[in-house]
């Protein structure tokens, strides 16, 4: 098991900051690779790790930024992805420089990998022209997205001003987080099938996959307000954890609003739900503007809900302990106290 040891207390920022920075970077990267697949721009660019025989750095910034839209989101995914690249390269050297914990060299190295494997994946779906290829890069995605929130969590000062303390009813607390951080990433899954379905993909398995995606929406939205509910009812030690899962709260009610908004500028108004009489005039824009930004925010979305999820997740295990041994530790200096005071 990988173990995070403490820090001394003059420890650099620098880490910290730059996984910060790999965050915002990394989001922003989601959106535009969810433009990429709303708008069938994945082979505007026929080759890899160049842009049509150009080094992708020094491909003509005219000819990239006047060229066909699908070029420019192309091309502009790829850039955005080397720079998240070098961002992690960077935050490896700062965790390797400045912080000494056991482990969190391992996991800088981790999402270096992954970036990695990321873009090895886009070439070759470009390269192969593969839809399953482009579904387990989409899949990966938000997975890296959420190590990076990790790696911003536990190297935050927040993270290392908390002091566990033993709760023996944290355990539910921490296994509702895990769960809504893992049903948040199924969804994810099952979404990217509905995004990257084959060319010779039936109806039927389109239609089961529709069905799950919107029963586990529904347990997500369940499991997130759930989590809100456990954290500011009974532990009030844990602020990060009963702001973050309110905010989360929000966030899945109107991820479930962009569902039901990306399905209608795709497909029309749900059948499963009233109101479709109201919107009897409604023509569907394929690919049209308002299409593509409802879309891709929905991808975006589902991504910020696992990242959040997972921070949630993390800061549930830091703020409680269920250790036998600080549970035995915590009684003995209470009872030395009321020794003490007698």
């Amino acid at each position: 098991m990988l173990v995070i040891e403490s820090q001394p207390t003059n420890r650099s920022a620098w880490p910290h900051r730059i996984a910060v920075l790999l965050v915002c970077t990394t989001f922003p990267l989601i959106w535009v690779g969810g433009l990429v697949t709303t708008k069938k721009a994945g082979m505007a660019v026929p080759d890899w790790p160049n842009t049509y025989g150009y080094n992708l750095f020094l491909y003509p910034v005219s000819t990239w930024i006047a060229g066909p839209f699908d070029l420019f989101v192309e091309h502009g995914h790829r850039l955005l992805g080397s720079a998240v690249g070098m961002i992690s390269i960077a935050l490896v050297i700062a965790v390797a420089l400045w912080d000494k914990r056991r482990g969190m060299l391992a996991l800088s190295i981790v999402s270096l990998i992954a970036v990695i494997i990321q873009g090895v994946l886009g070439g070759a779906r470009v390269v192969q022209d593969e839809v399953l290829l482009a579904r387990i890069h989409g899949c990966f995605g938000p997975a890296f997205f959420a190590l990076t929130v990790g790696l911003a969590v536990i190297t935050s000062n927040r993270w290392h001003s908390i002091q566990a303390i033993v709760n023996p009813s944290a355990g539910r607390l921490q296994v509702v987080a895990v769960i809504t951080a893992s049903l948040a990433y199924v969804q994810l899954l099952i979404g990217s099938f509905l995004r990257h379905v084959p060319p010779g993909g039936s109806h039927g398995d389109f239609r089961v996959a529709v069905i799950f995606h919107v029963i586990v929406a529904f347990l997500v939205a369940a499991h997130a307000i759930a989590l809100a509910v456990i954290a500011w009812r009974g532990f009030p030690e844990a602020t990060a954890v009963r702001r973050q899962s309110a905010a989360l709260s929000l966030v899945v009610l109107a991820q479930v609003g962009l569902g039901i908004a990306a399905w209608t500028f795709r497909y029309g108004w749900p059948t499963f739900l009233p109101g479709g009489e109201l919107m009897p005039r409604f023509v569907i824009n394929a690919e049209s503007v308002a299409q593509a930004g409802v879309v891709t925010a929905h991808v975006a979305t589902g991504s910020l809900i696992v990242g959040m999820a997972v921070a949630i997740a993390l800061y549930s295990f830091r703020y409680y302990s269920l250790s036998p041994e600080m549970m035995v530790s915590q009684a003995a200096d209470k009872s030395t106290l009321h020794g003490a005071k007698l």
